[in-house]
């Protein structure tokens, strides 16, 4: 053979091979149509926390770090809370169109009695009773979602679709699971539990083996260890006179801090593995989904603030946790893939963002709606009582009572906007009738308005007659007084800390980078089902399907 023709011949080889390689790497980066997909919230995880504790991630937060990573995530809203946050991410929708606008809103049309006291409130998961009625216990339900979820999508495709929601919190599991999951689960004191009427569903090892272990680790005293890769950021603050945040404390049994330590989160998956073995999920011929939203972050957040040593120890815990789960994810040898993302970020408690140089303050109390009314009532006589709707915890969202005769309503609201306009913890103001006139948010979510994210909040069925946004560091809490119920930190803002969150995906061979570009969780939606083959006129979703994999 003459040397030209070896020549050609290597050159060949060498080509095809060279091809054949990048075929190969292309077919690694491609995300394998899953036969699982796997939703995880974490519940109060700010980017900000999720880039402090990288570097130390070593088990599940690690492999998702690995993966396609938003940094800049963001739940675009005015009102970061648990049920809004969660309402976004399996939805594809913002708050206004979901019309989960908060933890609770108020109803003036539906006066009730609840417990012997009547209340206007709704909580975002109750199936309120009628008006005048008297509810004893709340029912928890999904009716008050406005839009199906990705798991309603895909159940109405293929009805032997399987969608399992578990959470240590109602609402977190009822906005991730939707309206028609087969398995809805959240924690009690007493184990995990459904809706009313669905008992039977829980899976035997849940109800009988997890339950069981829940209770007895609940009532045990909890003397926490601390890591050694965390001794670094154990320093006391000082919150009161009597109670410091900073370093890890033991506390008795039967604690509501219990919620606070890696056993939640813990409990939380061994409830979500037993449902994946109960249902088979992924073993079918079905694609099915998995959500789960882990609670024990905002719990440490609340009582504790987002640094120290607390939270420390919380980030390595839950890492190891997550780790455990994808473990037990691999020994099933079926294609998922997972979405990992917040429902809201947090601040620091004021006292230690303070001591570090922040501006930070308390909430004047003079802001709860019941300050404000009995202020408003002092002015303004002859109104029906409260002329404010709520009680002593703010809320962006501010009601006129219904019964305010229709030609004095107008003078009650110029009142109160004017109220909290010149009070100087309040950063603006809106009216409900500037918000129906706004036109929807768009550009760069990290560059909207305090007008757009508000908008974002806004369903004119639901929200109320002002929207009233608090200046940056103004924690929605007064000084804790009682160690066991008072939180010493908040979210809830319509500010950056409290809207950034990650986003990841990873599924096996994912060639993972990262995306600095500013996102929303309404992404996350509209990604997953590109990513499965879920059609979806885009007119349904807020957001839009994400770039997973590097062109």
């Amino acid at each position: 053979m003459k040397s030209s023709s070896r020549l050609a011949i290597a050159r060949c080889l060498s080509t095809c091979l060279l091809l054949g390689s990048f075929a190969s790497t292309l077919q690694a980066a491609e995300p394998p149509r899953p036969k699982l997909v796997v939703t995880i919230a974490i519940d109060q995880l700010s980017s900000d926390v999720f880039a402090e504790y990288r570097p130390l991630y070593q088990a599940g937060l690690k492999r998702l770090a690995g993966g396609v990573v938003f940094p800049r995530g963001h739940q675009s809203h005015a009102s970061t809370e648990t049920c809004p946050g969660h309402s976004t991410i399996l939805t594809g929708a913002r708050p206004g169109r979901t019309g989960i606008i908060a933890n609770d809103w108020q109803d003036p049309s539906l006066p009730r009695t609840v417990n012997g006291r009547e209340t206007f409130t709704v909580y975002c998961v109750e199936k309120p009773g009628p008006a005048g009625s008297s509810v004893q216990e709340t029912t928890i339900s999904p009716d008050t979602l406005l839009v199906p979820t990705l798991g309603d999508r895909m159940k109405a495709r293929d009805p032997s679709t399987r969608v399992v929601s578990v959470s240590g919190k109602d609402r977190s599991a009822v906005m991730l699971g939707g309206h028609n999951a087969d398995l809805t689960l959240w924690w009690t004191a007493k184990g995990f539990v459904t809706y009313d009427g669905k008992e039977t569903s829980i899976p035997k090892e849940i109800a009988q083996t997890v339950n069981a272990n829940v209770r007895k680790s609940y009532s045990q005293p909890t003397v926490p260890k601390l890591p050694a890769a965390c001794a670094s950021r154990s320093r006391e603050t000082k919150v009161t006179d009597d109670i410091s945040i900073g370093t890890l404390k033991s506390f008795p049994g039967n604690s509501r801090r219990w919620r606070a330590t890696p056993a939640m989160d813990s409990f939380t998956v061994d409830a979500a593995l037993a449902a994946v073995k109960s249902l088979d999920l992924g073993r079918k011929q079905s694609t099915d989904l998995l959500a789960i939203s882990l609670s024990g972050t905002d719990y440490v957040g609340h009582y504790y603030g987002t640094e120290g040593a607390e939270m420390c120890t919380q980030q390595l815990a839950i890492d190891q946790t997550l780790g455990r789960l994808f473990t037990a994810l691999d020994e099933l040898n079926v294609p998922y893939i997972v979405a990992m993302t917040a429902d809201h970020g947090g601040a620091d408690a004021t006292e230690r963002n303070r001591a570090r140089g922040v501006a930070a303050e308390r909430i004047d109390p003079s802001l709860f709606p019941v300050n404000i009314d009995a202020a408003l009532a002092s002015d303004l006589h002859g109104f029906p009582k409260p002329i404010v709707l709520g009680a002593k915890e703010f809320a962006n969202d501010v009601y006129l009572n219904a019964d305010i005769p229709a030609a004095k309503r107008a003078g009650v609201l110029h009142a109160a906007y004017e109220m909290y306009r010149r009070h100087p913890q309040v950063a603006a103001v809106f009216t409900k009738n500037e918000l129906i006139a706004a036109a929807p948010p768009s550009g760069l979510v990290d560059e909207w308005t305090l007008l757009d994210r508000a908008k974002a909040s806004f369903n004119p069925q639901r929200s109320g007659d002002l929207i009233v946004l608090l200046k940056p560091y103004i924690s929605l809490y007064p000084a804790p007084k009682n160690v066991d119920s008072d939180y010493t930190s908040s979210h809830g803002s319509a500010w950056g800390y409290d809207r950034r969150v990650p986003i990841v995906f990873w599924w096996k061979g994912v060639s993972g980078f990262e995306q600095p570009t500013a996102v929303e969780t309404v992404d996350i939606a509209p990604t997953l089902a590109t990513l499965i083959g879920l059609d979806v006129p885009a007119s349904e979703f807020d957001g839009r399907a994400l770039p997973v994999v590097q062109p």
